[in-house]
């Protein structure tokens, strides 16, 4: 089992950065001009669903709410695998990812998603609000945002979130825009964040829950959209995996 689960992981490997490859040229020439942007990124979010069918895995993808075609949503994922970035490409918008700057160092694929996407170093004040300000700039453009309320792949316990940062819920607020939870349950199962990036053969799924509307909503609420996004991913969650229940945004605070 261990030999076929090494072969299959070997194998997506190989599609992933050979359909990155194949693609290439293009991200470099779109990414010249601002306004070629939105077409790269919609060829980005290809990329990912290109790499799910010829990996014999299509996404299941459930939709709570229908989208409005010109509306800017925050999308807020919970974070358990690096699979998490490429089931993202079912967001059927423009988008733009917040990630870490450490993005930046991996060969190609870095200088693409620095030209395409919003990186910060979450250990400092000034990136964060530099990335608060590019992500606001991103919406005025009519483009949505993927935001890991997490703040990356944080969890102690697999399939526990970690606790919310407040980054997603003060870019939906300041523009006035929804927020959408969304709902990975198996990424963490098919490819552990345990550094043998070995995938295993399931299907991913992806839940994207109805928009939170922020209007009228200032930064008093912050705390409370927050919550009310966490408790939505949490009780998703527990139905898959009914050992976390009883956990709170608090539960891992401190550990």
């Amino acid at each position: 089992m261990k030999v076929l689960i090494r072969l299959y992981a070997t194998y997506g490997l190989f599609i992933f950065s050979s359909v990155f490859l194949a693609l290439l040229p293009a991200f470099l020439v779109l990414s010249l001009k601002r306004r070629w942007h939105k077409s790269a990124l919609l060829l980005n979010q290809f990329w990912g669903r290109a790499f799910f069918t010829l990996s014999f895995v299509p996404v299941r993808t459930e939709w709570r709410a229908r989208l409005k075609k010109n509306q800017a949503y925050v999308f807020a994922p919970n974070h358990f695998s690096l699979l998490d970035i490429a089931v993202m490409g079912y967001v059927p918008k423009p988008f733009v990812f917040v990630g870490k700057i450490s993005l930046t160092k991996i060969p190609l694929f870095g200088f693409m998603f620095k030209k395409l996407h919003i990186t910060v170093d979450r250990e400092s004040v000034r990136s964060r609000y530099l990335a608060l300000l590019a992500s606001c700039s991103a919406v005025d453009e009519g483009k949505s945002v993927v935001m890991f309320p997490e703040g990356g792949i944080k969890s102690v316990d697999a399939m526990h979130l970690a606790p919310f940062k407040n980054g997603p819920f003060r870019v939906a607020i300041e523009k006035q825009i929804p927020i959408v939870p969304v709902t990975m349950p198996y990424n963490g199962m098919i490819l552990p964040d345990d550094g043998k990036l070995l995938m295993r053969p399931r299907r991913p799924k992806v839940i994207f829950h109805e928009p939170i509307e922020t209007k009228g909503m200032g930064e008093k609420d912050i705390e409370k959209l927050k919550q009310q996004t966490f408790w939505i991913i949490h009780t998703e969650l527990s139905k898959y995996f009914p050992h976390i229940q009883s956990q709170t945004p608090e539960t891992y605070e401190n550990r």
